[in-house]
């Protein structure tokens, strides 16, 4: 079932606005991440042609290592190749809840629409709130995010 993007809008931010909000200590791997990660030129190039088709959902939480390593790319790819990115931040586990894994709130009630399970989440949609693939903590298909983005939506 499609989601809501206007509502998603609403209830994430930008990649970039994650990125500028994080505290310490956890912002400066993110933001070291972003200022030393090159960009799979040719992805990033096929990525260009999808701008304004596609959004990237993502969910994210400070503490998270590998969402330290994706998630800059992701700000990186907004950058680079204009496509919107969202992020759902701030998420916690909840180590006492009987049955569920993240504390909502602080965590987002998303964690529970869309399945999460491990972080980062990234979901891919069209513009019509379709998903139409997830990158699960990092990409298992191809080299770099850049390029395992690009395959998703060439697929489609």
């Amino acid at each position: 079932m499609p989601v809501n993007l206007m509502e998603i809008r609403t209830r994430t931010v930008s990649a970039n606005d994650y990125l500028s909000n994080l505290e310490e200590p956890f912002n400066e791997k993110f933001l070291t991440r972003k200022q030393t990660y090159q960009l799979n030129r040719e992805a990033i190039s096929q990525l260009r042609a999808f701008a304004g088709k596609y959004v990237i959902i993502a969910f994210s939480a400070g503490w998270c290592t590998d969402c330290a390593v994706n998630v800059p790319v992701l700000a990186l790819i907004n950058e680079a190749a204009g496509l919107e990115v969202r992020v759902f931040g701030g998420l916690k586990k909840d180590p006492l809840g009987q049955g569920h894994k993240w504390r909502i709130p602080p965590s987002p009630q998303e964690v529970e629409t869309f399945n999460v399970e491990k972080i980062p989440l990234i979901i891919l949609a069209d513009t019509d709130g379709r998903e139409i693939g997830r990158i699960v903590e990092n990409p298992s298909h191809q080299p770099t995010l850049e390029q395992e983005i690009s395959e998703i939506i060439k697929s489609k």
